[in-house]
Parts: structure tokens; C-alpha cells; sequence
């Protein structure tokens, strides 16, 4: 075991000397180009076309979905594992957080966007399946001596709750990250009450009015246009319905800041090729956290596409944000 670490561990130092003359010889490349946060632009808006950008590198809009849809189909097969490393394995309570913030009851309908291996659809039928079993308790606590009428009661509300299920629709444009939550969703016997549905965050395939609670968990950060991918979001929600979105954000504490900085910028991508064989995919996971919005520019796009009642509370310093609105 001692062996293996060591070997694994001479392989990322390796990695990371390897990785670390490639990303500077790529910015020697590039005339005039800024390696950090910026918005400067890399080179020249093609005629005709908007630009935006993948991770530090500026690009058409029209490419920007093409070259995201691979990232993701390069990592699918490893998302989950990354995740854990890119996060220290915390992204697991942040997600916890979401359905305790989320409290969904019995009979909400969840569509959770780019959600393609079904973390948080699997944790809303769980949680809602809880709620269902703690009530059932209560009402059998409240019937020590129940009567006729109480029992026919208590069998037609069974009824109801039954004919009004809890329903989550996972959404995500790349086909590879939905097979791996299907194939998740199989091995933990996980099928009543769960759908998936191929789609684009900026073009949803629903009609108005139709889900209770919206949710998007690290990838709004991946679209094209975020604002029309809110407005999408507003448009399927039912009067009253919420909104939330978990997103990478800026990290309020200092020195925590420069450590995650670090780590995020020189060992990422390294673990990203010793791990799934791809640091390329990697580093612009990590470049699109830098360039997505703060939490106040963030929350004034979300009341700018027409959601009433916006909050973000801030997770692990900053981290993370858990963003929240409301359909009126």
C-alpha cells in the first residue's frame, strides 16, 4: 500500500512539472493574452459572430456548446470521482444543504437541469420519501383508538398522496452524463417517480408552468447564455415555484482563498490526468469557476430574469453559494 502511494504520489509531482511548463508555454503563445480572471479577449471576435468565453480562452458563442458538451463527455465516466476531489468530498453536504434548504413535500414535481447523474433527483425522492414515512408515523401515533370514520379518512388520503407521487425529471443536454445516472439510478434500485430527459438548459422541451421546484447544482456556470437559461428556469416554474441554483463562487475568507486558489489552479488538472486521463477538461472546469459571476452579480441576474425574493447563503466561506428565488 506504502509502495502504491508513493509511486502515485511521484507520478503527480511529475505530472504537475509536465503541466505546469505546458499551461506557461501556452501563455507565452498568446499575443497580449491574460492568464487570470480577466475579460480581455485572446484574439479577434470572428466576423459575424458574439463571442464569450471557455474558461480563460475567448471563443464564437457558436462553438462555446460544442467544446462544453465534450468536456463533459470526456469526464462523465469519472465525474463522480472528481467531484470528490475537486471538492475535498464536501460537495456531498453542500448538496445535502440544498434539499434541507429545498424541504420539498409529498407530491412536488423537481426538475433539476444538467443534473445528468442524478444527485440531487435521487436525494429529492429520498428526502420527500422520509416526509412521507414521518407523517404516516404521526398519523398512526394520532389514532390510538381510531373510529370507522377516522380509518376511511386516513385510507382515502393514502389514496390521494398515492395518485399525487413525487416526481423528479433529471435534464442535461450531454447523453453520456445521463447514462451514467441511469446506470447509478439502476444499481440503487432507484426507478418509480424518475425521468430523463435530453435537453438544453436555454432551451428547455416543457411546457409553462409545470415543475414546483427548479434546481441546477454546478452548471449554470457551463452555459452559453446564463440569462436565457434563467428565464427558461422562470418560464417552467409554476406561480409560487422556487428556484435554486449551488454554483462555485468567491471565497469570502482571505487566506482560504489563496489555498483553494492554489489547489484548485496546480493540482486539479494534474489529478484530473491521474485520475481520468484528461487534464485539459479539467483545467476548464476550473477556469470557468473563475470567470462565473460573484454572489451579488449573480443575484441581481436572477431578479433580473423576473424571480422575486432572491437570497444566496454563502457555503464553506464562499465556496460555494446555494442561490434561491421565487416565481410570482
Amino acid at each position: 500500500m506504502a509502495a502504491s502511494m508513493r509511486l502515485l504520489l511521484r507520478r503527480v509531482i511529475r505530472l504537475s512539472h509536465r503541466y505546469n511548463n505546458v499551461t506557461a508555454a501556452g501563455v507565452s503563445a498568446r499575443s497580449g493574452c491574460c492568464w487570470g480572471p480577466s475579460t480581455c479577449r485572446c484574439f479577434s471576435d470572428v466576423a459575424g459572430d458574439r463571442s464569450t468565453h471557455f474558461g480563460f480562452e475567448t471563443v464564437p458563442e457558436t462553438e462555446k456548446a460544442k467544446r462544453v458538451y465534450k468536456v463533459f463527455e470526456n469526464v462523465a465516466q469519472k465525474y463522480d470521482t472528481m467531484n470528490d476531489v475537486m471538492s475535498l468530498g464536501i460537495h456531498r453536504l453542500w448538496k445535502d444543504m440544498l434539499l434541507h434548504a429545498m424541504h420539498p413535500q409529498p407530491g412536488a414535481r423537481l426538475l433539476d437541469v444538467a443534473g445528468g447523474t442524478g444527485d440531487i433527483s435521487f436525494r429529492f425522492l429520498e428526502y420527500v420519501r422520509s416526509q412521507q414515512e414521518r407523517q404516516k408515523r404521526r398519523t398512526v401515533r394520532s389514532m390510538q383508538t381510531p373510529s370507522s370514520q377516522d380509518i376511511s379518512n386516513n385510507y382515502f388520503t393514502e389514496d390521494e398522496d398515492t395518485s399525487q407521487e413525487s416526481r423528479a425529471v433529471v435534464c442535461d443536454i450531454n447523453k453520456e452524463m445521463l447514462n451514467v445516472g441511469r446506470k447509478r439510478a439502476d444499481s440503487m434500485g432507484i426507478s418509480a417517480g424518475l425521468s430523463w430527459v435530453v435537453g438544453n438548459a436555454e432551451e428547455l422541451p416543457f411546457d409553462d408552468d409545470q415543475f414546483d421546484i427548479y434546481t441546477i447544482a454546478f452548471g449554470i456556470r457551463n452555459v452559453t447564455h446564463i440569462d436565457q437559461a434563467l428565464q427558461e428556469a422562470l418560464r417552467v416554474l409554476k406561480p409560487g415555484g422556487r428556484f435554486m441554483c449551488l454554483e462555485f463562487s468567491k471565497v469570502t475568507n482571505p487566506v482560504l482563498a489563496r489555498i483553494y486558489d492554489a489547489y484548485s489552479f496546480q493540482m486539479i488538472p494534474v489529478l484530473g490526468e491521474v485520475i481520468a486521463g484528461d487534464w485539459k477538461s479539467y483545467q476548464y472546469l476550473v477556469e470557468s469557476i473563475r470567470k462565473f459571476p460573484d454572489q451579488e452579480e449573480f443575484k441581481h441576474m436572477i431578479e433580473d430574469a423576473g424571480f422575486y425574493c432572491v437570497t444566496y447563503n454563502n457555503l464553506t466561506s464562499g465556496v460555494v453559494a446555494l442561490h434561491s428565488g421565487f416565481k410570482l
